[in-house]
């Protein structure tokens, strides 16, 4: 009796672990992976991004999906970017001094001596103390190898010649057309321990241009995203989505200061013209 009451609770456990397999098996599978790419970058999982199983059309690096079931995945997507050129208004020169002697506290006095100099010259010049700041200093020894011979063993041995000493400043120059003449003071004032390690020019502020360009990334976008529902027979609806996503950090433009010839006039210095630009992504949505 008992031997037939056990057989029976084993059958009926067994009938239990069959009918949770079936159920597994049946259940519905998810539509997307989270985290998934879509076209541009953005996650599948965000408002309005194309799913990675999505019918898209590519047009010009934009991409036409069409209505999906009202889940939020149809939509234009376009790339939108904006440019301003402008001149420059500041100019930062990278001017340094570089001494060499056998002793440190020599090569230090040299160095000392020749930037006092330069900084003079550039004061004189008109240049503020706060636009003045020392970049890089450095005391380094200057290292010979001389060849000894131990027995039939040869080898080199490091000896301490002299000392280099490095003095390096950035200094702003608010008024582009004194930046010739500053620099050619300085050189002449440096004499042969003036190093000119460059010139870059920027802007003092370049919100407001950052601000024009952003505009015209807009507009670029709404242009391409109309000319794409044209192109398509669909009708160009509400803005869903929109990020900014590159652009000109800081802009700079850098040019090489030619010193070697400063005697007839001053060192011709042009400081070009610098491209602000913002890059953007918009979605707009296929009613």
């Amino acid at each position: 009796m008992h031997t037939r009451t056990a057989h029976w609770t084993i059958l009926a456990l067994g009938l239990g672990l069959v009918a949770l397999a079936v159920t597994a098996c049946t259940s519905p599978t998810p539509s997307a992976t989270v985290g998934a790419e879509a076209p541009g970058g953005l996650p599948s999982g965000a408002v309005g991004a194309p799913s990675a199983g999505s019918s898209l059309r590519p047009l010009g690096g934009s991409y036409v999906s069409p209505d999906l079931g009202g889940f939020g995945q149809s939509g234009i997507w376009v790339a939108g970017t904006g440019k301003v050129v402008v001149a420059p208004d500041l100019a930062l020169l990278s001017l340094g001094v570089e001494a060499r002697d056998a002793t440190v506290a020599a090569a230090r006095d040299q160095a000392a001596g020749a930037m006092n100099r330069v900084l003079e010259a550039l004061k004189r010049g008109g240049v503020a103390d706060k636009d003045i700041a020392t970049a890089y200093f450095n005391i380094q020894p200057i290292t010979v190898y001389e060849e000894k011979l131990q027995g039939s063993y040869r080898y080199s041995e490091p000896r301490i010649v002299g000392y280099v000493v490095t003095n390096q400043v950035t200094v702003k120059v608010r008024t582009l057309d004194r930046v010739g003449p500053l620099l050619d003071s300085a050189v002449a004032a440096g004499g042969d321990l003036i190093r000119a390690n460059g010139i870059s020019f920027t802007l003092e502020n370049p919100r407001p241009y950052a601000i024009q360009a952003r505009e015209a990334a807009v507009r670029d976008a709404l242009a391409k995203a109309q000319q794409f529902a044209s192109l398509t027979n669909v009708t160009l609806g509400k803005l869903f989505y929109i990020t900014e996503t590159g652009g000109t950090p800081a802009p700079l433009v850098y040019e090489r200061a030619a010193v070697a010839a400063f005697a007839d006039g001053s060192t011709p210095i042009s400081g070009g013209e610098i491209e602000i630009t913002v890059s953007i992504q918009a979605a707009f949505a296929i009613p």
